[in-house]
């Protein structure tokens, strides 16, 4: 790890790689104990010498069978308080080893178990081979004060080993929670992005067409009686192509990594009458309204308050029918922006008027006013017609 001193990362690495072979470890200490046991019972007798594999062999399972392990050991080790008159000070070392395995890995009742058990089989042990001629009751009882303390510190090492790695499992489920949390809100910033592409193409594309369709069917009827106004069509396709190619490319800009983005200017509510004025020219009868002084809006909220007047009016253009009228009014209340969008064609028509399966057309206008704070109702007039009523207030909760 740089940064680090290297006895740190020395540590770190003996840690990660002693993690990696503990069962390996554990067998060759066990093998060695097992051998130093076996040499230094030779001339104990066959008692010593099961009894000193009795106490090494089943150190080889201290990590992965702890608890059967650790109470054979100690099973044994009572053994040799009872048949062995001296001590086996290789064989001993298992009882330290194997304690500090169960306080580490086991449960904790075992753990308590096997503590009181090396408690008691301490006090007996100094007491019985320690109170030897020459030494008094009083040493054998400081030996086995000292042994009992011994083995509280062992039990503690291993306690504090439980611990560390608790808090090793708690501090990788968290990063694994993070981890897991960092991709779903990966996912949602992405699944948002797309929504909102989608929607900003839905607008882009259906207005634009809508308006070249207009402008073809009009430029196709009239360029027999009056060449100028098929002219006029055709520069109001063209211009209207135009900026939806622009508004194309910006848009889709962000999705191409390897190249830098196309920046468009974003339309807001004060570009309701020149959206207003290009459809008038484009051949829609349609009135602005505009009630107050204009407010300051956020960009979310100004877009979308042009969007829902241009998908308004592409409705109407779409489902309202021939010789329709419509009529914008742009109301700047007092901590309000409210927009309504009526026309007096086809209501019946215009009732059926249903988003597209990917969730734009009213639908995407509700949601993109619900976004800002705002409603938005839209609903057949009676007697006739379709009104769109979007209100988004000047500052979002």
């Amino acid at each position: 790890m740089p940064g680090f001193p290297a006895r740190y990362r020395l540590s770190e690495r003996w840690y990660r790689w002693s993690a990696a072979h503990a069962v390996g470890i554990d067998r060759v200490v066990a093998a060695f104990l097992t051998f130093a046991c076996l040499v230094s019972a030779v001339g104990g007798g066959a008692a010593a010498a099961v009894v000193s594999l009795g106490m090494t062999v089943p150190l080889a399972w201290r990590r992965s069978r702890t608890v059967v392990s650790g109470f054979v050991v100690a099973a044994f080790a009572i053994a040799h308080l009872v048949l062995i008159p001296d001590m086996l000070l290789p064989s001993v070392i298992a009882v330290p080893i194997a304690l500090y395995a169960f306080a580490a890995y086991t449960p904790r009742w075992a753990s308590y178990t096997a503590l009181l058990i090396a408690i008691g089989g301490a006090a007996v042990g100094g007491l019985e081979y320690f109170a030897y001629e020459g030494r008094g009751w009083q040493q054998a009882v400081i030996t086995s004060t000292f042994l009992v303390v011994f083995v509280l510190a062992v039990w503690a090492f291993g306690d504090l080993r439980r611990v560390r790695m608790k808090e090793i499992e708690g501090l990788t489920e968290r990063a694994r929670l993070l981890e897991l949390e960092r991709a779903q809100e990966a996912e949602l910033a992405a699944l948002g992005e797309r929504t909102r592409i989608a929607r900003e193409m839905h607008d882009i594309v259906a207005h634009s067409l809508t308006v070249v369709i207009a402008q073809a069917d009009g430029g196709r009827y009239s360029a027999a009686k009056d060449p100028q106004a098929a002219v006029t069509a055709l520069e109001t396709i063209a211009a209207t192509g135009r900026q939806a190619l622009t508004d194309m490319r910006a848009l889709l800009s962000v999705l191409r990594e390897d190249r830098p983005r196309e920046f468009a200017a974003v339309p807001g509510a004060t570009d309701i009458p020149a959206l207003v004025a290009e459809l008038q020219r484009g051949g829609l009868d349609v009135v602005l309204r505009v009630t107050g002084p204009p407010r300051e809006l956020s960009a979310g909220a100004g877009l979308t308050a042009y969007r829902i007047v241009q998908e308004s009016l592409t409705n109407v253009l779409k489902h309202a029918g021939p010789g329709a009228h419509a009529c914008v009014d742009v109301d700047w209340g007092t901590s309000e922006l409210e927009l309504v969008v009526t026309d007096d064609g086809r209501g019946g028509a215009a009732a059926l008027i249903e988003a597209s399966p990917g969730g734009q057309g009213v639908i995407g206008m509700t949601e993109r006013a619900k976004l800002h704070g705002g409603s938005l109702v839209a609903a057949p007039v009676a007697g006739g017609g379709y009104r769109v009523r979007g209100r988004l207030p000047y500052s979002a909760p």
